[in-house]
């Protein structure tokens, strides 16, 4: 069997989901990707979580193309592999429809980062993307969702850099969220979800509440991901 300790972590993140209450019935799903071999571990379309096993992960290509797998890829593969081949710093990606995030990507609105637990983890705010076009809609959806994002992220003035904002709001549908590996993806997504949350909360007590200082943001940031990190013991 190809890539069985990545099928696993790919099993684990998958769950991990699940645990933190992140995804219902058999919303979601994860992905990671072997830089080396290219390929890519992604979980199969509409198997329920309580009886999913590392074997049931599918293995495909960098464009989709199923390598190994007796059960169909999720049905967001292409914006994964989309993804990986844009996004070259990557590791695995993460979609949910988790609530609050959710909730402002319905509403088209970017993720604020109003204080010092959404810059932790995110170098600003969460970005969403502009709504599809009813053409891209009705052609290749799947693609143009990881075509939307790509062009956020790329958009000029303000590109943004993924690894430091590693997640994104599709408007009118839900986050996609990256990391490193698998479990970094899904340790992101929980994140996304309480910072969502709290932002909402926020918003809800102060319509007009803004964004933290510059120099605020950069140092919860930096303290955790900069050159000169200090947080933690490595």
């Amino acid at each position: 069997m190809l890539l069985s300790a990545l099928r696993e972590e790919v099993l684990q993140a998958n769950l991990e989901l699940v645990r933190r209450g992140l995804v219902l019935y058999t919303f979601g799903n994860a992905s990671a990707v072997d830089r080396k071999q290219g390929l890519v571990v992604i979980k199969p379309s509409g198997v329920d979580y309580d009886v999913l096993r590392a074997e049931d992960m599918v293995v495909t290509d960098l464009e989709g193309k199923i390598v190994e797998g007796r059960l169909k890829p999720s049905s967001d593969l292409d914006t994964h592999t989309l993804l990986y081949r844009e996004f070259t710093g990557i590791g695995a990606v993460v979609h949910t429809h988790s609530e609050y995030a959710t909730s402002f990507a319905q509403a088209g609105m970017s993720i604020p980062a109003l204080g010092t637990t959404h810059a932790d983890y995110f170098h600003g705010p969460v970005p969403v993307t502009l709504p599809l076009s009813d053409e891209a809609i009705r052609g290749r959806y799947v693609h143009e969702t990881g075509m939307a994002i790509v062009a956020r992220f790329k958009a000029q003035p303000g590109e943004i850099d993924p690894l430091a904002v590693p997640a994104c709001l599709v408007a009118g549908h839900a986050p996609f969220v990256w990391g490193k590996d698998a479990a970094e993806a899904a340790h992101h997504a929980v994140v996304l979800e309480a910072v969502a949350r709290m932002a909402y909360r926020t918003l809800t007590l102060k319509a007009s509440a803004e964004d933290v200082s510059q120099a605020l943001l950069d140092r919860h940031y930096l303290r955790k991901h900069g050159a000169a990190a200090t947080y933690g013991q490595g």
